[in-house]
């Protein structure tokens, strides 16, 4: 099935507390939102009994909002072919995307594996983003306690930040430069009284790679300011609560960089090999492992545009069939636990693997000498991992 068919998968995470049934509320009274199917561990921690109509077969139930909610059956993968298949013989109405709402202690990771490593649930769906709710009130706290709330937060292409209305109506500096130090390229939205517009969060863009690839528009922006002189980083909101990245040199990004869960990014300017890729890929995580919550990118394979997209051992190459930008070269982000910058580094050498060659047994192998290292950059911004 050609992926502009399938259904968008988004999975809403947060730590708990965080507000993520406000929010899915506020969405539901959205007409930007309808038309949405809601999975949700268990339906009775979800409080939409004001927005129920009649109960369908079974665990389903039909919202006032034209959508549907269910609990998440034996498996995940269960749930989302059991909403297929009743919305393909018309047992529920059509659904034009799905919502799955974790756990306020769910690890992302084995989430977004069961959606990406089943071939069958995957003929059906895509993962269109991850997007985490965070407590502007306790979210530095939680941060600095809880490895679930960091997982969430490193795992996430929006995060959406809860109950500024209790200060001042903005996100504390502080948490602000921690949510940059986990995870820099994600969008930040602020959440007016635990509300914000469907559009913003599930934004559709310019094209279909774009809607598919939330993160790249931040990519590309990083992307061109390598090379350009500059004492530090320059964000902007775009006064409809989206913010961009804090102004900051690299003295406080530093400071403020999270002890165990860090972010690297290169551009890279050369063309890359399919050997290349796979060997990357493999030396990569075989040598992280569970360690690499989340690798995301676009490199230049030959010419032809290839969407990377890694969550701890499993990893995703996708050939889109135009850029979705003017810019060519190689873009990639790194999210994980103890990563360091110069080992990362070295290993862009396995990306000139001349075609042909098989990955090494070996995930401390070094780089053939004959591959050379394709010419790199460290995205400009970007905090990097001590």
């Amino acid at each position: 099935m050609a992926s502009a068919e399938k259904i968008p998968i988004v999975v809403l995470t947060g730590f708990l507390g965080s507000g993520k049934t406000v929010l899915l509320n506020a969405l539901l009274r959205q007409p930007g939102f309808a038309d949405s199917a809601i999975v949700v561990n268990e339906f009775g921690e979800v409080g939409l009994d004001h927005l129920l109509v009649a109960s369908a077969e079974e665990n389903i139930v039909l919202l006032d909002a034209g959508c549907l909610c269910c609990a998440v059956l034996g498996s995940l993968k269960e749930t989302l072919l059991d909403l297929w298949h009743r919305r393909a013989q018309s047992q529920v109405p059509p659904f034009r995307r799905v919502l799955v709402e974790t756990t306020g202690l769910a690890d992302p990771g084995p989430i977004v594996q069961s959606i990406m490593r089943d071939s069958v649930v995957t003929h059906f769906y895509r993962l269109a983003g991850l997007v985490c709710v965070v407590d502007a009130l306790h979210g530095e706290g939680q941060l600095e306690a809880h490895d679930e709330a960091r997982s969430q937060v490193a795992y996430a292409d929006r995060l959406v930040v809860t109950k500024t209305d209790l200060l001042q109506g903005d996100c504390p500096p502080a948490l602000r430069s921690r949510l940059r130090a986990l995870n820099p390229d994600a969008d930040i939205v602020i959440a007016s009284h635990g509300q914000v517009s469907a559009e913003e969060l599930l934004r559709p863009g310019a094209t279909a790679a774009a809607a598919e690839l939330p993160w790249l528009g931040k990519l590309a922006a990083q992307a061109a300011q390598v090379g350009q002189p500059h004492d530090h980083d320059h964000g902007h909101g775009d006064g409809q609560g989206h913010e961009g990245d804090e102004s900051h040199g690299p003295d406080d990004v530093h400071a403020h960089h999270d002890p165990d869960v860090g972010s690297v990014s290169f551009v890279i300017d050369d063309e890359i090999t399919w050997s290349g890729l796979a060997a990357w890929i493999d030396v990569l995580r075989h040598r992280y492992g569970c360690a690499l919550l989340r690798c995301k990118g676009i490199v230049n394979v030959a010419g032809a545009p290839v969407v990377v997209h890694g969550v701890q051992k499993l990893f995703d190459t996708r050939r889109l069939p135009d850029w979705p930008d003017a810019e060519r070269r190689s873009r990639l982000v790194l999210i994980g636990k103890g990563l360091e910058r110069d080992a990362l580094e070295s290993l862009l050498g396995w990306l000139g693997t001349p075609e042909g060659t098989q990955p090494p047994l070996d995930a401390d192998t070094p780089p053939p000498a004959r591959a050379g290292r394709p010419s790199s950059s460290v995205l400009a911004g970007a905090p990097h991992a001590p």
